[in-house]
């Protein structure tokens, strides 16, 4: 059973699976290029953000390594107006109690999200079912990355996520459309004839 949290939490509560998975965002991260600080295996960061339909493997987590606190990049491929966040974290004290999230920087490390205003907070439900918080939505509306700071946990030593996911509406990012304007339309000044050039050439001598 999923849940949804948070006052901003703009659509109903029975939006999951179902109703709502056509919104999902897996298919539009940029798994590749995912980060992970503080994790104790590589690329264990990675392996949470998943299909839905695997939202409840355990043998699949990321777990903290020195201390308690996470960060979690995410790239998406275009642009995303982002709806809300899907967590699933863990019923024991591992579970982390906060999350801050940071859009469309690439440089959050733990100093960063220490000394910067996050782009929204939300305390988490300790469960390991999936929680689906809703973001302000006029705050997400053009989102290129994303990133999740996981600052504590109920008091052990490592922290436990075990699924991330995202659901809004994805668009294509177009690619500057000056320069194709520009080769479509030539330069006369770029394609001088032959005599011209003569022309030009005895001038100077």
């Amino acid at each position: 059973m999923s849940h949804c949290h948070d006052e901003h939490c703009e659509h109903d509560h029975d939006d999951l699976p179902e109703a709502g998975e056509q919104s999902l965002l897996y298919s539009k991260i940029d798994v590749d290029n995912v980060r992970c600080l503080n994790e104790a295996e590589p690329d264990s960061g990675k392996v949470v953000i998943r299909p839905w339909n695997e939202r409840m493997d355990n043998t699949k987590f990321l777990e903290s390594d020195a201390d308690e606190q996470l960060i979690v990049f995410v790239p998406f491929t275009g642009s995303v107006k982002l709806r809300s966040i899907c967590i699933r974290t863990d019923r024991g004290d591992q579970a982390p109690t906060k999350m801050k999230v940071f859009i469309n920087r690439e440089d959050v490390d733990f100093d960063v999200a220490d000394s910067y205003t996050a782009t929204q907070e939300f305390d988490l439900v300790q469960t390991d079912d999936v929680v689906e918080y809703g973001v302000r939505i006029t705050k997400f509306t053009n989102v290129r990355n994303i990133t999740l700071f996981f600052p504590d946990n109920h008091g052990e030593d490592t922290s436990i996520v075990r699924y991330i996911a995202f659901k809004g509406e994805w668009t294509e990012i177009k690619r500057d459309p000056i320069i194709t304007v520009y080769e479509a339309n030539a330069n006369p000044a770029d394609h001088k004839t032959p005599g011209g050039e003569n022309k030009m050439d005895h001038s100077i001598q």
